[in-house]
């Protein structure tokens, strides 16, 4: 719906984790050449973490976008604290036949597995993501795992991504020698406000949008509210252009920021709806012409939007139920 009034190309705030749209800031830089240098140097163990919504699947992601045609890349994403069996799960995760087998199997397999790719000079890379919830008997059966090599050569690397408890875990001394195999580590933090403007711009531009759509006032209530989480970021702004969208503004001020903040609407898509108000409908089915920012793009920059009725958390809860009714 907005994307058409603002001249999007697609969403530019959706909260799936695209690689695509992934945003180099410095740290997300050398986190993902931490990555790389962990690839290529064929380290036992590389380790990222950093706080839930900070960006770490999206580089993941990333990462295995511009590797798979080079390694075989195994993936665990569901990780829990009571997972067993860690061999049925390892082999699950690079299609291997797992069923009805019994660990000696299970284990003898996977080692073929990893000689067979080793001959085809293919480097074999599991990624386990949300590995905080990995209890200290798993971590210790991981890093038997990671005891298999051909000769000098390490054939199986193993990159742990996770939130800050991993760390944690990781130091504890009972797992001193899991730790001494880590070769590269990064810890995640959150954008600081130049970032989270810049992640801001980044994201509409990638959309074909005009990166000054949110002014500088907007963006950093954006930043003080979401902490400079880029998850957080991506929610309070998606739906503060759904807020523009039923006002027909054509630039996010810090007022319509303000709004969604004041009635809470930014934590909405989680909650109950409610069946639409005439008045949402109204608002709905109103015609919208295109924007004048993306009708005519030699523009100056739109002069501060003027103050505006306040869209209430009414009539937010409406146009989420209908956005989710609409959309494909």
């Amino acid at each position: 719906m907005y994307e058409q009034y603002f001249g999007f190309r697609q969403d530019p705030f959706s909260l799936t984790p695209d690689p695509e749209f992934l945003y180099l800031s410095h740290q997300h830089g050398v986190a993902y050449s931490v990555l790389e240098y962990g690839v290529l140097q064929q380290a036992g163990f590389t380790v990222i973490t950093g706080d839930a919504g900070c960006g770490k699947t999206t580089l993941i992601r990333r990462l295995v976008e511009d590797l798979r045609l080079q390694v075989t890349l195994g993936r665990l994403d569901n990780t829990h604290p009571r997972l067993t069996n860690l061999m049925e799960w390892v082999s699950m995760a690079f299609g291997l036949e797992y069923k009805a087998k019994d660990p000696v199997d299970l284990y003898d397999s996977f080692v073929q597995f990893l000689a067979t790719e080793h001959t085809q000079r293919r480097r074999v890379i599991l990624i386990i993501d949300e590995a905080q919830n990995l209890d200290a008997e798993t971590l210790e059966e991981l890093r038997t795992l990671s005891n298999i090599n051909a000769g000098r050569h390490q054939v199986l690397q193993i990159i742990l991504v996770g939130q800050p408890e991993l760390r944690a875990n990781l130091a504890r001394p009972a797992l001193s020698q899991f730790s001494q195999r880590v070769v590269a580590h990064y810890a995640l933090k959150p954008l600081t406000e130049e970032e989270t403007l810049g992640y801001i711009q980044h994201r509409l531009t990638y959309v074909g949008g005009e990166p000054d759509l949110f002014s500088p006032e907007a963006c950093h209530l954006v930043h003080r509210h979401s902490q400079g989480i880029p998850r957080l970021i991506n929610l309070l702004c998606g739906t503060a252009l759904v807020y523009a969208y039923a006002g027909e503004k054509q630039q996010i001020g810090a007022d319509t920021i303000q709004s969604v903040l004041n009635d809470g609407a930014a934590g909405l898509c989680m909650g109950s709806q409610a069946a639409p108000t005439q008045e949402a409908e109204k608002a709905l089915t109103k015609p919208r012409q295109p924007s004048r920012v993306n009708r005519d793009r030699s523009h100056p920059k739109p002069a501060p939007e003027a103050p505006s009725r306040q869209f209430g958390v009414e009539d937010a809860r409406q146009l989420f139920s209908k956005l989710a009714k609409t959309k494909p």
